[in-house]
């Protein structure tokens, strides 16, 4: 059986759920169950990242005599480039998610002071809206959109 993680605050066991909690919302082993959750998907990332780096991106050879093979392999080390932009982004999410949990402001939208709630946050632990701020965001978003 794998050991407790202590913290300053909280001893967070393996077998914890955060949707069982009765200790209340954020409570200091919900915190450090999410800070856990954040520094483990933020180290996968950038292990996936250094693996693509080093065995993919360095061994494409773009200059290919064939021009389908050569637009293919631009395609494909493209694609490759976005992913990553893509995960470098979210790593930025994950540390500044990483800093609200330090500050005590996780898991609390940032417009409207309410509870992002735990289901949320299990899907999406970057989040920074409630839903309901985030379904009126992408509304106005469409709004301005259509314009």
């Amino acid at each position: 059986m794998a050991k407790a993680k202590k913290t300053k605050e909280a001893v967070l066991t393996p077998d914890y759920n955060p949707a069982k909690d009765k200790d209340g919302y954020m409570n200091p082993v919900m915190l450090e169950y999410f800070r856990q959750k954040l520094i483990q998907w933020r180290e996968e990332l950038i292990k996936e990242s250094s693996e693509t780096v080093a065995n993919t991106l360095q061994e494409t050879e773009l200059q290919k005599p064939d021009l389908a093979d050569r637009a293919s392999a631009e395609t494909d080390h493209a694609l490759e480039l976005r992913t990553r932009d893509r995960e470098r982004k979210l790593v930025k999410k994950i540390n500044s998610a990483l800093r609200r949990v330090d500050e005590g402001e996780y898991g609390y939208c940032e417009e409207t002071g309410d509870e992002i709630g735990v289901a949320r946050l299990e899907a999406r632990p970057v989040a920074t809206l409630s839903l309901e701020a985030q379904e009126m965001h992408e509304r106005q978003e469409k709004i301005h959109r259509d314009e």
